[in-house]
């Protein structure tokens, strides 16, 4: 988050420049003047493929430590990351003769073997697809089917919850394993992920194009099942100069005397964590402290070992930090900004944090999607000196515009000032569309090529805009996305379930947990609930409850009406 000083610079904008992006310019008709353009600089994107970009300094530091696991210890330089990429890269075409295009699916917690594996597949062409490790075989296989993933890289550990899901899809998958613990045995059938980081004695192939897949995230969209998000080198890229413009800095530059360090908890496979704490990390040449698994105890004597000087966090963790009887103001006397974003950070959580502080810490707040890569607006402090800015998610990063429609209006008419709206957005990180899905891609766009995030806002009179609610369906649990007709869909295979719906309600800690609805007079709740905590991973399990009605409340069209269900809900709580 500072200026680039080479290939990615910041520069006054010409006139050239101005005809391809509308932010200066004056406009004739009434409703352009609703449009939101960032009031930042322009960044220049640089026409090089992601894994160029990413080692474009990092021979100013190449003894540096990369990436180093907190539970383990095991690290790797700049240069052992750079060497061990081109190797796997190479391994990669010729053992498993993967080609251009192909897709290699990372199942890995946070560990400083996750940007190894992802620079080496891009660097080989390939498109990288990232797996949460504690979903089910059958979350993981639909993934693997839907993306037609090629190989699979985890870690020992978890070879046969790969094996399983592998063997769902009914399709051939090699499976790459990452020995965590000196003495590990590579499990039989698997391949060793140490020799495809091995030299290799194959020629190279030529980089990729900067509008090539780079990344296959899933996500749920606005509705319906997790679908491929094509996320191109280009937006990618875009994002990482985004995070680099001068009035979002928060990352020091890295020299002979110093170092940034920063605990690496949000998860790699989630969009915020991969563009955010792996990919604009290593560029920026810090420390990242990898991670796996989030514990309170783990998680503090990770800031008391390394004293972190920026923490990239989701709410959940702001609030822990802030009221956790074991944190002092000790713990965080080293941070120097923190970074959150998942989900919308309360006031109060602010304030809270910085109480137990006891000192000024620079806290940004940042909002975007898997399908804007993800960043798509930020605060700053000249915006949080504004009058009435609590709670603003700022406003929008360099190159990037945003507008507020009427969700229900056909013409798609800019709102004016504090009126609520569904935010729609333009800008070069915006995705290139679903993965096999022309339909909803067609759908996630306005008429006239704006991306519809979902997303119900409003700006005020100094243009910063504000969450005001979701028109998209999906639960967050801790930041992570639930999506109700997957729950759904599960729910509805259970014996004696005739129909059913599922809402997020709010929890003190987690922010939102599934509730649901069911239609069976003869449905044995408990069971119901141990064979849906069977087939997902823990944050999507029923933890709000389930509740038998004699209907699912819905419209002419048979689309289910959750808005219904969670005023019912609110009712009931007060």
């Amino acid at each position: 988050m500072s200026v680039i000083r080479k290939i990615v610079r910041v520069k006054t904008i010409n006139k050239k420049l101005a005809a391809a992006f509308t932010s200066r310019r004056p406009y004739s008709n009434q409703s352009s003047q609703f449009i939101l353009h960032s009031d930042l600089e322009d960044v220049e994107i640089p026409k090089v493929s992601l894994d160029q970009y990413l080692f474009e300094k990092t021979h100013n530091w190449p003894q540096r430590i990369a990436t180093e696991c907190a539970a383990t210890g095991r690290k790797y330089t700049y240069e052992e990351i750079q060497t061990k990429s081109i190797n796997l890269n190479r391994n990669l075409r010729k053992k498993l003769k993967l080609q251009k295009g192909d897709v290699v699916a990372l199942l890995l917690p946070n560990s400083p073997e996750f940007i190894m594996a992802t620079i080496g597949a891009l660097k080989a062409g390939l498109v990288v697809t990232t797996l949460n490790p504690i979903y089910t075989p059958d979350e993981i296989a639909r993934q693997l089917k839907d993306s037609s993933t090629k190989a699979i890289i985890t870690f020992v550990d978890f070879y046969e919850l790969a094996k399983a899901s592998a063997n769902l899809t009914q399709s051939q998958i090699n499976i790459l394993t990452i020995k965590t613990q000196q003495g590990q045995a590579i499990p039989q059938g698997a391949l060793n992920f140490d020799e495809f980081t091995e030299p290799c004695d194959y020629p190279d192939v030529p980089p990729p194009d900067t509008n090539d897949i780079a990344f296959l995230p899933y996500s749920s969209g606005t509705t319906g099942l997790p679908k491929g998000v094509q996320l191109s080198h280009r937006n990618i890229l875009a994002n990482l100069c985004q995070f680099n413009a001068r009035e979002l800095s928060v990352i020091q530059d890295t020299t002979q005397e110093h170092q940034d360090v920063i605990p690496a908890v949000l998860p790699k496979f989630h969009i915020y964590g991969l563009t955010a704490t792996t990919l604009h990390l290593f560029y920026k040449g810090c420390k990242t402290v990898a991670i796996s698994k989030f514990s309170p105890e783990g998680y503090l004597q990770t800031l008391r070992k390394y004293k972190p000087d920026v923490i990239f966090v989701a709410p959940p963790l702001v609030l822990f930090l802030a009221s956790h009887p074991s944190v002092t103001s000790n713990d965080l006397q080293s941070i120097r900004s923190v970074v959150s974003g998942a989900a919308p950070l309360g006031a109060l959580d602010e304030e809270r944090f910085i109480t137990k502080a006891q000192k000024d810490i620079n806290i940004l707040q940042g909002y975007g999607l898997t399908e804007t890569s993800p960043m798509v607006a930020m605060t700053r402090a000249a915006l949080k000196k504004l009058p009435n800015s609590s709670g603003t998610i700022g406003r929008p990063v360099s190159n990037t515009s945003v507008k507020i429609i009427d969700p229900n209006d056909p013409n798609e008419t800019p709102l004016g000032a504090n009126t609520t709206g569904e935010l729609v957005v333009k800008g070069p990180q915006v995705m290139k569309g679903y993965h096999n899905r022309p339909e909803e891609t067609r759908d996630a766009f306005t008429k006239d090529g704006w991306f519809r995030t979902g997303d119900m806002m409003y700006y005020d009179d100094n243009k910063l805009l504000f969450v005001s609610d979701r028109l998209k369906e999906l639960i967050k649990v801790k930041g992570f996305q639930v999506p109700p007709a997957e729950l759904e869909e599960i729910i509805r295979d259970f014996p004696e379930v005739k129909d059913a719906a599922v809402i997020g309600v709010p929890h003190p800690k987690d922010g939102e947990v599934p509730r649901a609805y069911i239609v069976g007079k003869n449905v044995d709740v408990n069971k119901l609930e141990e064979f849906v905590a069977q087939k997902v991973a823990p944050y999507k399990r029923l933890r709000g409850g389930i509740e038998i009605v004699e209907s699912i409340p819905k419209n002419a069209t048979g689309k289910i009406l959750r808005r219904a269900l969670k005023e019912e809900f609110e009712k009931k709580m007060k």
